[in-house]
């Protein structure tokens, strides 16, 4: 499962298991990105911040390991490279699957070598119940036809949080507490993620932090 995980929060924790059960996986590796080719450096936490919240957030399921592939690869991180030296290690017959939402999976056009990376791997698409699955093929086209087997769907809970508003709570000072898990609530107000560049003092979620200038979006 990759992304940004900035923060990681209970919706990526419930897809990730949901996936695990519907489709028997053995375990689900957290690959939080290094660089992620569509994103500016300056719009991303530190990686080493990303990954100590989602090794955080994951410790408690023995089902869940948190990987640094992207992180100590340099350049941009790109799922086919990451699928690719994923692969390295394991048994030749083994299957692996790449979990996103759904809604990524509609841009998977823009993604480099996108046939590559579905001859590699099984792409499970995260949705919350209701969603119009038509759009999948209807935007995918041919690659969709082709590799309809390598593309699976799970629907998970409707919950509607992200990584965005959490980061917007937190800079309006607003309690994020049950949207993320709580050593994760706690790493953020200790290393003062996602602050707003001021120097006025809130009270938020429960804990009472000095905000300072060039605090981290």
């Amino acid at each position: 499962m990759g992304g940004t995980f900035d923060p990681i929060h209970y919706g990526h924790l419930v897809t990730a298991e949901g996936a695990r059960v519907e489709f028997g996986l053995e375990r689900v590796w957290f690959v939080p990105s290094g660089w992620p080719p569509h994103k500016s450096a300056m719009d991303v936490t530190p990686a080493e911040h990303r990954y100590l919240m989602t090794v955080l957030a994951t410790l408690s399921n023995p089902y869940f390991e948190v990987s640094r592939l992207d992180i100590d690869r340099p350049g941009p991180s790109y799922t086919v490279d990451t699928v690719e030296q994923a692969r390295h290690g394991l048994p030749p017959d083994a299957e692996l699957y790449f979990i996103t939402g759904a809604d990524a999976i509609l841009e998977i056009l823009t993604w480099k070598q996108p046939e590559r990376l579905l001859e590699r791997c099984h792409l499970i698409a995260a949705t919350r119940p209701g969603y119009d699955l038509e759009r999948l093929e209807s935007t995918l086209g041919e690659l969709f036809r082709r590799f309809r087997h390598r593309i699976a769907v799970v629907q998970v809970p409707g919950l509607s949080i992200s990584s965005s508003d959490i980061r917007q709570r937190v800079r309006r000072g607003q309690p994020i507490r049950y949207l993320v898990p709580e050593p994760v609530v706690d790493y953020i107000y200790k290393h003062r993620l996602y602050q707003a560049p001021t120097g006025r003092e809130v009270v938020a979620g429960g804990h009472r932090m000095a905000q300072i200038p060039g605090g981290t979006e």
